[in-house]
Formats: C-alpha cells, structure tokens, sequence
C-alpha cells in the first residue's frame, strides 16, 4: 500500500522512465502503424495509444485529486512520432505537478466511481493509472515484436540470455 504521495510520485518516474525508453526504441515506421482489424480502441494505432497513455495520467489524477473523472487535459500532438515523447514528458510534469503537495490523507481518501456506485481508495486510484500506463505499454511492445522491431528488456537481458548464464554456472 502507498502511504506517501512523494513516494508515489518516485514510482510514477520510474515507470515514466521505461516508457520513454520503449517509445525512443520505436523505429520510424511505428509512426503510421495500425492493427490490420479493430474498431474503437481496438483499432487504436501507436501513435493513438501514446497520446492515451499521456491524457489519461490526468485522468486518474483529477479523479485522485477530487475534481472527477474527467479527461479534460489535452496533451501535445502525437499525430508524428517526433510528438511522442514530447506528449509524455508534458503529462509526466503536469500529472506531477497536481499530486505534488497533496496531504498523505487523500491516499486513505474514498473517491466515487465514474460508472458505479463503488468507492476506491486514493492510493488504489494511483495504481490503477500504473497498471493502466503498464498494460498500455505492454501493448506497445507487444505490436512491436509482432513487426520484429526490437523491444528493449526491462532488466536488461533477455530469458535465452538468463539460460545461458544458468547453464554456465554450476551450483
């Protein structure tokens, strides 16, 4: 559980962090990639999907701070992939810039659903935009691999990497 916002605040960086660095990784023709089927979100192109990752920081965090559900922050063009980190780094330092200074308080803060009668917990809000910036990535990666464009490892080295390692080693 989270106890600190500050706390939080370092976490959301790292996380930033290894989506900048799988974004960078992209090559040029990620920029006008599409699924070949899908409709709606499902059809969502790259460069669709890293303008929701940025605009949708500032929804959790509207609704972390107590103004709603609201997508109501419109984040730089991603229209080109020179847009992309730019988009990012913008919602990274406004997303930071409205939980900066909140009360350790507003984690325990029950926070009303969009779309039920449910209450969340402020810090099960937060989470939720780290699963939800998680899965989006993931995603990326996922298009990526299925084009062969390299996917950076999140600890740096790949499983046939670890087998080698293991079978090199005697216990």
């Amino acid at each position: 559980m989270i106890t600190d916002p500050e706390a939080f605040l370092n976490y959301f960086r790292s996380i930033h962090r290894r989506t900048l660095r799988d974004i960078e990784a992209l090559p040029p023709p990620a920029e006008g990639w599409e699924p070949s089927v899908g409709e709606g979100e499902k059809g969502w192109g790259i460069s669709r999907i890293v303008h929701h990752i940025a605009e949708s920081r500032l929804y959790f965090a509207s609704a972390y701070c107590g103004k709603g559900w609201r997508y109501d922050w419109v984040p730089p063009s991603t229209d080109l992939q020179s847009g992309w980190i730019p988009a990012l780094e913008a919602s990274a330092v406004e997303f930071q810039k409205q939980l900066a200074g909140t009360p350790a308080e507003w984690l325990e803060r029950r926070v009303k659903m969009i779309d039920t009668d449910g209450m969340l917990s402020g810090w099960r809000i937060l989470m939720m935009l780290l699963e939800h910036e998680v899965h989006h990535r993931s995603q990326i990666d996922t298009y990526a691999g299925l084009e062969g464009w390299d996917v950076p490892q999140i600890y740096g080295r790949t499983r046939e990497q670890i087998d080698l390692l293991q079978d090199s080693r005697t216990l």
